[in-house]
């Protein structure tokens, strides 16, 4: 049984970072008429709003996907959890929270790969156009807009000695990570408003959900995009055993992220041929880089116990701990309850010859196994340390033809050998800053890895021990004019009309950071050149 709707405007496929503001834009002049389709549901899980929330909506099928990658030779042999949000607002309602654009080197990259109007100066009025900056408008930061962006409101004296530790070791104290060069050791500012997660739904969706031109389905699984020719002019969502054709008269816009954009390209016949004709999918466009190309951030978490100091270890395994931390929250919005997964940040080099920062630290005042796992009851922190610029490239194809099977995700983590080196290189760092004078007091002592272990291939094949996601997969449908990019520098699909991509997907090459605000970026700018493209009739 099917039925059909429309037409609009513009059909916008996922509800996640890039898709709440581009419903916002679009719909702004108040006469386009926008269709915003979610494949989750609504954003009104408790545990959304509460930033240590994450512990639970992560691995949730409530709010997460719950994809896991294929066995990975470089992690040796496991397959890891792939969280990505599956709600109203997508992976803001789930991630770490943390504010970041990476490095102005990075779209200066991009533009000279070709993509014009990407380099940072060209970027950076997209970054301050939906900012909202504690600190208010400056050359570096907007206000006023609906990214809000805030200081954490706690403090760890074992993290505080732990930047000490770094300035020890020549990595220096700085305050903002977001002025374009972020080497150095500061806490991380975060997108929460009081202490409470801020989302993109919740800063672009809401106001705008109001307008009469906005209609917002959840539940909705987009399944089929619907062509008239070259051109797209529609898509087919499946809501609750239903069939539910959309039309279109100006564009499709597929923001549902570095997993699924490429898959739905794929199962409407446009990507690879062998890998569409394996599936018996018939070939609409040819292009081989959809789903190639996959960039992610393979954190390494290394961990020391300490003594001396109280780290969360220890608070949240006791009853008396627990109430403290229930209550600090509940009467003050402070407290463990309003910390971001990880709190003190440090960018550095792992060696004297990088032009920049090529690693990023997550440093946590905890450990633990994994992601849902209790806490270890000794006092302990982790440190977990990334390739910011991996060479290793992946891949996301469909597994089957049938739209609702999840994907095979392939990063093919470390089998670049130069990552393996940046690897043994970023562990050996973290040992040269936990052995600094700061760090005495605490008595640090490693067991993850384990100190016994030297040497640089010894420490690479550790790092397939350690390693795991941090939830930054990128690039399967890059930007570009070269043979494996998918779309042009103003994000229409190459060789088709009505159709561009928005979101993380398209970056060409990873940003030396969290990916999320780059991801907020790509939707701004998107939006502008949709209303420019439509006002002067370009091709669409």
């Amino acid at each position: 049984m099917s039925s059909e709707t429309g037409p609009f405007d513009y059909i916008i496929i996922g509800a996640g970072t890039a898709g709440c503001l581009l419903a916002n834009r679009l719909s702004a002049d108040g006469k386009s008429q926008v269709l915003l389709l979610e494949a989750g549901g609504r954003d009104t899980y408790m545990w959304i709003n509460i930033p240590v929330g994450y512990l639970y909506t992560m691995n949730n099928p409530r709010t997460d996907w719950c994809f896991r990658t294929e066995p990975s030779p470089g992690l040796n042999g496991r397959a890891i959890a792939y969280p990505r949000g599956k709600v109203l607002g997508g992976c803001t309602a789930i991630n770490g929270m943390i504010y970041m654009r990476g490095q102005a080197r990075d779209y200066e990259q991009w533009r000279q790969m070709g993509n014009t109007g990407w380099s940072w100066d060209d970027v950076l009025p997209y970054f301050k156009r939906s900012e909202d900056h504690f600190m208010g408008a400056d050359e570096h930061h907007g206000a006023g807009g609906e990214w809000r962006v805030e200081e954490a409101r706690i403090s760890w004296e074992i993290l505080n000695a732990f930047r000490e530790a770094c300035a020890q070791v020549g990595i220096p104290k700085i305050s903002d990570f977001n002025t374009g060069d972020n080497e150095g050791a500061a806490y991380f500012q975060v997108n929460q408003r009081s202490g409470v997660r801020w989302t993109a739904a919740k800063g672009f969706l809401r106001p705008a959900a109001k307008r009469n031109n906005l209609s917002i389905v959840t539940h909705a699984h987009a399944t089929r995009l619907l062509f008239d020719g070259s051109k797209a002019v529609g898509v087919s969502y499946d809501r609750k055993g239903q069939r539910v054709d959309v039309r279109a008269t100006g564009e499709v816009l597929l923001a549902a992220g570095a997993v699924a954009s490429p898959q739905l390209l794929e199962l409407n016949g446009i990507g690879e041929p062998r890998v569409l004709k394996q599936h018996g999918i018939d070939i609409r466009c040819p292009l081989p880089g959809v789903g190639a190309n996959l960039q992610d951030h393979l954190q390494l978490r290394t961990a020391y116990k300490v003594s001396n100091v109280r780290t969360l270890n220890e608070w949240s395994n006791s009853l008396f701990g627990k109430i403290d931390i229930a209550l600090r929250y509940a009467l003050f919005r402070k407290g463990p309850m309003a910390m971001a997964p990880s709190q003190l940040g440090v960018f550095a080099k792992s060696d004297p010859a990088r032009e920049t920062a090529n690693l990023q630290y997550h440093v946590q005042p905890l450990t633990l196994g994994a992601f849902g796992e209790p806490l270890d009851a000794f006092p302990a922190i982790t440190a977990s340390v990334c390739d910011l610029r991996p060479e290793s490239r992946g891949s996301i194809h469909i597994r089957t033809s049938d739209p609702k099977s999840a994907p095979l995700i392939a990063p093919n983590y470390l089998s670049a050998p130069a990552d393996r080196q940046v690897a043994a290189d970023a562990i050996k760092l973290t040992r040269r800053i936990m052995s600094a004078q700061a760090l005495e007091p605490y008595a640090p002592e490693e067991f993850r890895p384990g100190a016994n272990i030297v040497g640089d291939e010894n420490l690479a094949a550790a790092a397939g021990d350690i390693g795991t996601t941090i939830f930054h997969p990128v690039g399967t449908c890059k930007m570009g004019s070269d043979p494996m990019a998918v779309v042009d520098e103003r994000l229409r699909v190459h060789g088709l009309d009505g159709l561009r991509v928005i979101d993380a997907s398209i970056m060409p090459t990873i940003t030396s950071g969290n990916t999320n605000s780059p991801t907020l970026m790509i939707a701004e700018k998107a939006a502008q050149m949709i209303v420019e493209d439509r006002r002067s009739g370009s091709r669409t």
